[in-house]
């Protein structure tokens, strides 16, 4: 089980990391596997500095200092950015909501940037970017689910 919690609001005097430690912490010992780290929303008064994976360090600091696995959250839109964030320490999971929006296939792009194989159904063989060029008529032999 999981819980997603705001790991600051932005805010001076408001809810901070320190804060957002101490609760993963108590979290962690009711037996949650889990937290996501996200931001912010809360109140009138944030000053919100936005940009791609802005919300990481939150992530990692919980993860680091409470011991818990993070998901980390924020425009986390590009493979290698999201990569990164797990390669690095940073976060065990990462959430992709907006990013998913937008594109539901997502991660058969990342894969495909990351040089990755990514299974999909037989169905869909035929709007893979490797047949984009190639003879519709003929099967795809790439990966499939």
């Amino acid at each position: 089980m999981g819980v997603r919690i705001s790991a600051t609001d932005w805010a001076e005097d408001g809810w901070d990391a320190d804060d957002s430690v101490a609760l993963a912490r108590a979290l962690k010992a009711q037996g949650c596997d889990y937290v996501t780290a996200s931001s912010g929303g809360i109140s009138p008064a944030q000053a919100i500095r936005v940009g791609p994976g802005y919300q990481l360090p939150y992530a990692k600091r919980i993860q680091q200092e409470a011991g818990i696995a993070a998901m980390a959250v924020g425009l986390l839109h590009e493979p290698d950015l999201a990569e990164t964030a797990l390669q690095d320490g940073a976060a065990e999971l990462i959430a992709l909501g907006r990013g998913m929006m937008w594109e539901p296939r997502w991660p058969w792009h990342a894969a495909e940037a990351l040089g990755a194989a990514a299974s999909f159904p037989p169905q869909y063989a035929r709007s893979h970017p490797s047949m984009r060029f190639g003879d519709p008529g003929k099967a795809f032999a790439g990966p499939r689910a």
